[in-house]
């Protein structure tokens, strides 16, 4: 990227411009699938459920009713449990507007027992720094008061105690 030049009389009163504010504000509705609502459902129930492809044989949690892969609708549903593999994560050191996370705080890609591709939730109840791959974690739940069909019913996972899964158990999913 080049320097801007200014024209003589400019370049000694000129300062560079560093940000501009611009409002912007974007609106919208999303509206779940069958396949999303039936998932969200169950997690208002404290269910887990993820749809099998009948061709690939993949899990996928939260279900998209069709097996991107295969390009086919993705009908059997499966009750998962509620513990997995960590297999990838971040660990989130910078503030943002609106944060209500404390820092660090770890997001996960969280492999759930029995499914093809990761969760993406946060890991609590253990520092930063302890977080790795491989890690076993289980879902910790609102109070049953406050359940909705929505993923923040699931506050975050834990350790679970478990060892380590075996990378090779994890290792396409990292």
């Amino acid at each position: 990227m080049s320097d801007i030049v200014l024209p003589d009389r400019l370049r000694d009163v000129a300062e560079p411009v560093r940000r501009i504010r611009t409002p912007a504000r974007l609106d919208y509705v999303f509206m779940a699938g069958k396949a999303t609502s039936r998932f969200l459902n169950a997690v208002a129930e404290k269910r887990l459920v993820g749809q099998r492809c009948p061709v690939c044989r993949k899990v996928y949690v939260p279900p998209r009713g069709v097996c991107p892969t295969d390009g086919v609708p993705t009908e059997e549903e499966i009750e998962l449990p509620h513990v997995g593999t960590v297999t990838s994560f971040c660990v989130v050191n910078v503030q943002f507007y609106g944060q209500v996370m404390e820092l660090p705080y770890v997001s996960a890609l969280i492999l759930l027992d029995g499914t093809d591709i990761p969760l993406m939730h946060l890991i609590q109840e253990v520092p930063a720094d302890q977080v790795h791959m491989g890690m076993r974690v289980e879902a910790v739940w609102v109070p049953d008061e406050e359940l909705g069909p929505t993923l923040e019913s699931i506050k975050y996972f834990r350790p679970n105690g478990e060892p380590d899964a075996d990378y090779e158990t994890y290792k396409d999913n990292v």
